[in-house]
């Protein structure tokens, strides 16, 4: 009888927890972090490299939260093409900046407030900016922070822009 009351008194105690715990996790995985798994050719070669494993990636969803977001990141956004699909591209501009496109529609654009403009690092495999231009920061889901999975390539992801890319200086032209 005593060890059928512990038995309930442990499964009491589990339960309650359990009913404390999922809430609280769930609560920190939408306002911190969560992670991600990268499909595609589009970034490589920062993700996917040799193209057979996928990259797992924490996304910081706080940094986004409080607008800590910088040229070079790699950021999730809300397609602007089809919202039930997330897609992960790099940060090239932010509001304000002049930016050289890459076949859009104006040859220079000048990203509008509330915008950026993001683009994957294989040009030729990359649904970005390039086809739908600036895009909404509310759209912004998450900055990649570190790559997870394969173990083989665990690492942070610090901010970089690829050459030749990024808000021209005014006066820059190459042409």
């Amino acid at each position: 009888m005593a060890q059928a009351r512990t038995s309930r008194r442990y499964l009491k105690a589990f339960v309650s927890g359990f009913f404390v715990a999922v809430p609280v996790t769930v609560t920190a995985l939408d306002r911190l972090a969560y992670v991600a798994r990268v499909e595609g050719a589009s970034m490589q070669p920062s993700l996917n490299p040799d193209g057979s494993d996928s990259d797992v990636v924490l996304l910081n969803r706080w940094s986004v939260r409080n607008s800590q977001v910088q040229r070079g990141d790699i950021v999730s956004v809300v397609s602007p093409r089809n919202p039930r699909q997330k897609i992960i591209k790099r940060v090239i501009g932010l509001e304000g900046d002049f930016i050289r496109t890459l076949g859009y529609k104006n040859r220079y654009v000048k990203v509008p407030d509330g915008h950026f403009w993001i683009e994957g690092d294989h040009h030729g495999h990359s649904l970005d900016s390039n086809s739908f231009g600036p895009v909404s920061v509310g759209l912004m889901h998450g900055r990649a922070s570190h790559i997870i999975w394969p173990p083989h390539r665990w690492q942070r992801i610090d901010p970089s822009l690829p050459p030749n890319r990024g808000p021209l200086e005014m006066g820059e032209d190459d042409d």
